[in-house]
């Protein structure tokens, strides 16, 4: 029997300990990033934390599949720095929650199956982009500040440093070797913790980046006036903020997808995420999306279930209330080496195996969404771009696939049969195919194996018609849908229509993968 809700799927074999340990390691690698992320962009560290919590617990019980992990991720905070230094604290609270509004809307209005129209060399870009920023985001933690400057760590620290992170490294290589059964990235941490406390060895902790004790988050009402001033300050925010997360969100979804062979609720996730980030507006969270390197950490673990979400996010609220003494003692080599894995298991290799063999267009696009992704962090502006070009580089093929056979039969009627589709990019090529002066004085087009997508190939059969009518000829056109019949209305005195209706081409939805 199915719960109303369908939050669970209590029919599914759930491994409790791949969820348990897989939601601790999920936790260890959520903490320091996220407070360094709240720093990087001028918030008090604990708003980081309780991110983390609020986003990663609603999505683990309502989001749109298991396994992924949701908190205060880099791209959406990245949008909210400049609202931050105009303006403060109490309007990123009040942008986050209206973001959130924005998210719910377009998953109840299910919009979220517009992102299958993502390309594969977007997405291979998008992955590898993330990949390398995970990669050079871990760069940072060999930073010291001194006297208030950034300085590289050198000597006996650094040295220290990357043998702490090399410990970690091969732990995670080679620990799976021995078993499975313990994700290795948690066996890594926790070696590594072992190994400082008990040598007494002195690098750098997680307290060394911001303290991570604190309360429950309390309900707060941000603390802006609720005029149409406020609102047109943080409405632009807000809709870049919904953009972006939905963008990171959808595509990491449609990624977890594909390593499970599962399928995710796409519009759910929405709803999960708009529910997630206005709750962090009323609760002193930061906001956030899907995490795609938390995520690949959770996979790797052997998470495959809604459970190792629902611990991580716990064990961060616990670790907030009564673990930061402990919690803050951990090196951060070991989470330095952790995600520096993640990030070499996230990037996509087998663009490179397959690169001879992609359209030269595709392996462009690839490379700049990756480009855009990393040089400005913005993978909202790095997909747009990416499906721009595709769908640009798309029309052009399409435009010149257009053509024409033609043919007189038995009683001097001229047949133009039309293959491929008829749309803005292909109404030149169409028009320049028809001789007006000299065909005789009927004509038919047949359109059964050509399709009329626009406005700009129904204004060109207008054309069409009404020059072959000027010239005292008829035209028959044959195999149109309804829909143009119904707007060719200009030429209805010359037009003799065969009504045989087009199939409908629909871009697929939940519903029906599910039929």
């Amino acid at each position: 029997m199915k719960l109303a809700l369908n939050l669970f799927d209590f029919s599914a074999k759930v491994n409790y300990r791949n969820e348990i340990l897989a939601g601790l390691t999920v936790a260890m690698t959520m903490i320091p990033e996220s407070l360094s992320f709240a720093i990087l962009a001028g918030f008090p560290p604990l708003v980081g934390l309780y991110a983390a919590f609020i986003a990663g617990l609603i999505t683990a019980i309502f989001g749109g599949r298991p396994g992924l992990i949701s908190g205060g991720a880099g791209a959406t905070v990245v949008v909210l720095i400049a609202l931050m230094r105009s303006h403060g604290i109490e309007y990123i609270f009040a942008a986050v929650a209206l973001a959130g509004v924005f998210q719910i809307l377009i998953g109840l209005f299910k919009f979220s199956k517009f992102i299958r129209l993502v390309p594969q060399p977007v997405m291979y870009g998008f992955v590898n982009g993330l990949a390398v920023i995970i990669f050079m985001s871990q760069l940072e933690q060999f930073k010291v500040i001194t006297n208030g400057e950034i300085s590289w760590l050198q000597g006996e620290s650094l040295f220290i440093m990357l043998g702490l992170v090399a410990l970690t490294v091969s732990i995670v290589l080679f620990f799976p070797k021995v078993t499975k059964k313990i994700p290795a990235s948690l066996v890594a941490i926790i070696v590594v913790f072992i190994v400082v406390i008990v040598f007494g060895i002195q690098t750098k902790t997680v307290q060394d980046i911001a303290s991570i004790e604190g309360g429950f988050p309390p309900l707060h009402i941000p603390q802006i006036p609720f005029n149409l001033e406020a609102l047109q300050i943080i409405l632009p925010y807000s809709m870049i903020f919904a953009a972006v997360g939905l963008t990171e969100g959808l595509l990491t979804l449609n990624l977890v997808d594909e390593i499970t062979g599962t399928k995710g609720n796409g519009n759910r996730e929405c709803i999960a995420q708009g529910t997630s980030n206005i709750a962090n507006g009323f609760f002193f969270g930061m906001g956030g999306c899907p995490m795609i390197a938390q995520t690949l950490v959770n996979l790797s673990a052997g998470s495959r279930a809604r459970l190792s979400g629902i611990i991580a996010s716990l064990t961060i609220l616990m670790i907030i209330l009564f673990g930061a003494p402990i919690i803050g003692k951990l090196p951060m080599a070991a989470l330095v080496g952790v995600m520096m894995m993640v990030a070499l298991g996230t990037f996509e290799w087998a663009s490179f195996r397959i690169i001879n063999k992609m359209p030269k267009h595709d392996i462009f696009i690839g490379i700049l969404v990756a480009v855009i992704t990393v040089l400005l962090h913005n993978l909202a502006l790095a997909v747009l771009i990416g499906v721009i070009i595709s769908a640009l580089v798309f029309a052009w093929e399409s435009a010149k696939r257009i053509r024409a056979r033609t043919y007189i039969d038995e009683n001097g009627a001229k047949h133009y049969e039309i293959y491929g589709p008829l749309f803005f990019g292909s109404v030149m090529a169409f028009s320049e195919k028809f001789d007006i002066k000299g065909d005789p004085e009927k004509i038919f087009i047949n359109f059964k194996e050509s399709r009329i997508a626009d406005m700009s190939a129904i204004e060109a059969l207008n054309s069409i018609t009404k020059k072959y009518s000027d010239a005292g000829k008829t035209v028959h056109l044959q195999y149109l849908s309804s829909d143009c019949i119904q707007l060719l209305h200009n030429a209805e005195a010359v037009i003799d229509v065969n009504i045989i209706k087009d199939p409908e081409y629909l871009v697929a939805t939940e519903k029906n993968f599910a039929k």
